[in-house]
């Protein structure tokens, strides 16, 4: 398993009952988690002490309950937390951040480092971050030298990740910015010849797309990944895929980016869980899985 263990700012204090007992920054909130299927002791005092309680409903969705938790707030993250992250609770228990991709935004941030050490200043790495949500591994990217291209159907989510690069001194990052359907914008790029070093992709089970697209992860999520392969760069990286899909389990994910991507580019896969460590009982709850290809 390939675990989030560099924070300082983030923490999962506890785990019980179908909830996780987390610590952002300065606050602590209480929120649904379907891997946690255990009952233990409420013994950790942030159970008593917390800002916020997400309350799911037996009909579907939920809402927060809070105790003087203000509307927004900030975390960091890395070498003296040079990357700031904007949080404020929203609609079906999330904060705009996912801190167990902290494992996935340190390895490549390694990779490419590296890379950019025998590149021309002036031609840095490129990566393609699709589906790319607040910015997490957009920023992580950018701030290890990479000039990315960021992706995501929401408006709202990339006017959240652009803030998120001012907060962390990454305003003037070569980082466009757009919001297009992921599909419709690789497609383009086919069309353009554009080539990326490095793709991240991080896919919702479900979701629509700006103009009412529809995506459905295990009806396009195998085509999706061969339709990118053709805007990888012939000296490509990396290739990242994360699913919070109980379906796209490693194994699932191993056997698509080996048979789409190695048999045309060579190099390996490797696939595993991700997941943080729990404070309170010093195990380590799972977060989905990841992919990743490298040559």
């Amino acid at each position: 398993m390939w675990i989030a263990n560099n924070w300082k700012d983030y923490e999962v204090l506890d785990a019980s009952g179908g909830e996780k007992l987390e610590r952002w920054g300065d606050y602590i909130l209480v929120r649904p988690d379907p891997q946690v299927i255990w009952n233990t002791p409420h013994d950790h005092k942030g159970w008593k002490t917390k800002n916020g309680h997400y309350h799911r409903s037996a009909k579907g969705g939920g809402e927060w309950e809070f105790f003087n938790l203000p509307d927004e707030w900030s975390i960091g993250y890395g070498s003296a937390n040079q990357l700031t992250f904007r949080l404020k609770p929203f609609s079906f228990k999330h904060t705009g951040l996912f801190p167990e991709q902290a494992a996935n935004w340190d390895w490549f941030s390694g990779i490419i480092r590296k890379a950019n050490e025998n590149r021309p200043a002036d031609k840095p790495v490129r990566v393609l971050n699709l589906f790319a949500y607040t910015g997490g591994a957009t920023l992580s990217a950018a701030a290890a030298g990479a000039a990315v291209t960021h992706v995501d159907a929401s408006r709202g989510m990339v006017g959240w990740a652009k803030e998120n690069a001012v907060s962390s001194g990454l305003g003037d990052a070569p980082v466009r910015w757009l919001v297009d359907d992921c599909v419709k914008f690789v497609e383009r790029e086919i069309r353009r010849g554009s080539k990326y070093d490095g793709i991240i992709m991080d896919p919702p089970s479900y979701g629509r797309g700006p103009k009412g697209e529809i995506w459905k992860i295990e009806e396009s999520i195998w085509s999706f990944i061969e339709l990118t392969t053709r805007i990888l760069s012939d000296n490509a990286l990396f290739f990242l895929i994360n699913s919070y899909t109980t379906g796209l389990q490693p194994a699932v994910l191993s056997y698509m980016m080996n048979t789409a991507i190695v048999k045309k580019f060579g190099g390996h896969v490797e696939a595993d869980e991700i997941g943080l460590p729990v404070t309170e009982s010093g195990l380590v709850l799972p977060c989905g899985a990841s992919g990743r290809w490298m040559t």
